[in-house]
């Protein structure tokens, strides 16, 4: 299994997904240009699962420090498949304790949605080391710190609601999450259509300069 630090350590966790695999692999690049070193490719389309081994077999020859999430995972199948095809941990919208048992077994990280304290203890009795929060913009930050006042030590990390700014930022980790997750808020629609990779790597970059700077 990977470690949980490995993850926490990047702070950031771009989160993407496109039925276009000149895209993917682009924006994947992109990330790892601007400084990142650890992407969520989620399941939401038909050409996922096909992508994500493009993606995973590009990652592995040229970027060998970047870890390779698959996200939006449901049950066990999915999660054995996108495995074999190449993903470091697993990420899921919902708390399926078979998917944690599968995981432990196989030795990969497993990162639950969850969104109340029960499903937070319960995910991490099952063996969850990072706990996804979501949808962030739904729970907020207060969420966040009333988990942390009565499991301080779980590692928490936010999708959905996060902006790439000092004051998102510095509120959701002030709150106490260990890292966060980002989509739509690093790859605006206009640089997808565009193909402009370098506004996105300098987005990315921007955002780690951001985090780094609170």
């Amino acid at each position: 299994m990977i470690d949980i630090s490995s993850i926490t350590r990047a702070g950031i966790i771009p989160v993407f997904s496109h039925p276009d695999l000149e895209v993917s692999l682009a924006i994947v690049r992109a990330c790892y240009d601007g400084g990142l070193r650890a992407f969520e490719y989620t399941n939401r389309n038909a050409q996922a699962l096909d992508n994500f081994r493009e993606v995973a077999a590009l990652v592995k020859r040229d970027m060998p420090d970047m870890l390779l999430g698959a996200g939006t995972i449901w049950d066990v199948p999915m999660a054995e498949t996108f495995a074999e095809a190449g993903a470091d941990f697993i990420v899921s919208p919902i708390m399926n304790p078979a998917v944690g048992a599968w995981c432990h077994q196989k030795g990969l990280l497993w990162s639950p949605g969850c969104m109340t304290v029960t499903e937070v203890f319960n995910a991490r009795q099952q063996g969850a080391e990072l706990v996804k929060v979501f949808p962030g913009e739904v729970v907020g930050p207060a969420f966040v710190r009333s988990v942390k006042s009565v499991m301080p030590d779980v590692q928490l990390m936010v999708t959905g609601g996060v902006e790439p700014t000092a004051e998102s930022l510095g509120t959701w980790f002030g709150a106490g999450v260990s890292c966060v997750g980002m989509g739509s808020q690093l790859f605006s629609k206009q640089a997808i259509a565009e193909k402009n990779w370098a506004t996105i790597r300098q987005t990315v970059a921007q955002a780690i300069s951001v985090l780094r700077s609170l």
